[in-house]
């Protein structure tokens, strides 16, 4: 009994150490983790060229490779110069977009015959606009910042990448063993690439209607929102529901009636709902085998602990915690619980003990 209570205390104090120095060294793992994932989408990217049939051939990793570099370069430059313009823009027109708000209140005032004129600092701070308007354009300056310190993390990942696989089979003394953790890493790998593949096709097409729709009701920065709608869909359940709600008020202090508010409403709803509620479930099938309360207790665990980063990454990372728990038999209960009916496998027997003899 002495040892198991031991194990347990031990587990509880190696858990929090982790979270303390994920918490603590949040600016130098940030931009790493950042790095990992534009890696990944690079040899991803890479991978998904070559399976491109041209004729009788594909092309080779040499060509594809570098085409992969190239595109996410450019797609990354692009996207954050569209960025930093449309902030700017809002910046300037922020103290408008607020003056707008607060005559929309005195109205609302009037309509019902209030006592004393409502105003926008009794619902929310003061000068809110302006401040959510730097706040973002302050976030889009953080990422500027430590570019150069991912562009770094990812040169040396690309250079080293050669030597992963070795260095990962030395780990290993026994073949069987290296075998087995060769397979966790492909299943890993195999979920991951699947989430994110499916993921980002989605995003880009909730991105690219979300624009359209704007465009065509003659809101601004309709650019601005398709890339907002595109990042928030990675995030689960309240990602869909936020990139409705900035159009829609937007459209409130722009317009001087209720029909493009409406429109905005209930076009990108009807977005969110067919793809969120239609097509994606059906696409990502129960691959991913997780809770629904899981994935929302990790929104929050990983979103307190990195922001917007951990709320994108939080369902890969979960998904790398229940596959390598499920190969252990001490870990088995933990994965068991994240999973979202308890089917996990069968742990792998080089890994989970078997021979030690």
């Amino acid at each position: 009994m002495r040892p198991s209570l031991l194990s347990v205390t031990s587990s509880l104090v190696l858990v929090c150490l982790v979270g303390w120095l994920l918490v603590t060294g949040r600016a130098l793992l940030l931009p790493f983790v950042i790095a990992l994932i534009v890696w990944y989408l690079i040899n991803a990217l890479s991978h998904g060229i070559q399976m491109i049939p041209l004729g009788p051939v594909r092309l080779p990793g040499w060509i594809a490779f570098p085409l992969a570099l190239v595109s996410i370069f450019l797609a990354a430059t692009f996207v954050f110069d569209m960025v930093a313009v449309n902030l700017t823009q809002l910046a300037r027109d922020a103290p408008v977009y607020q003056q707008r708000l607060e005559e929309i209140f005195a109205d609302l005032a009037r309509m019902v015959s209030l006592s004393e004129p409502l105003e926008l600092k009794d619902f929310l701070p003061d000068a809110i606009v302006p401040r959510m308007v730097t706040a973002g354009a302050g976030f889009v300056t953080t990422v500027a910042g430590s570019a150069s310190l991912v562009f770094i993390y990812v040169l040396f990942l690309l250079l080293e990448q050669s030597t992963f696989d070795r260095k990962f089979a030395k780990l290993f003394t026994d073949p069987e063993r290296a075998k087995a953790a060769f397979a966790i890493r492909s299943e890993i790998n195999a979920s991951i690439l699947h989430y994110f593949g499916i993921k980002t096709a989605v995003s880009i097409v909730t991105g690219l209607l979300t624009s359209l729709i704007l465009s065509l009701l003659g809101l601004p920065y309709a650019a601005l929102f398709g890339f907002i709608a595109f990042l928030l869909n990675y995030i689960p359940t309240i990602g869909s529901l936020v990139s409705v709600i900035f159009p829609a008020l937007l459209s409130l202090v722009y317009f001087d009636t209720l029909a493009p508010f409406a429109g905005i409403l209930i076009g990108l709803g009807l977005i969110q709902f067919t793809i969120g509620n239609l097509i994606e479930p059906r696409l990502m099938g129960s691959s991913l085998n997780l809770s629904g309360i899981v994935i929302l207790l990790s929104l929050a665990f990983w979103g307190a602990i990195w922001g917007v980063v951990g709320m994108v990454t939080c369902v890969p990372l979960t998904v790398l915690i229940l596959i390598v728990c499920s190969k252990f038999e001490t870990s088995r209960p933990i994965a068991i619980l994240l999973s979202a009916n308890g089917d996990i496998g069968e742990p792998v027997a080089a890994v989970s003990g078997a021979g030690k003899s």
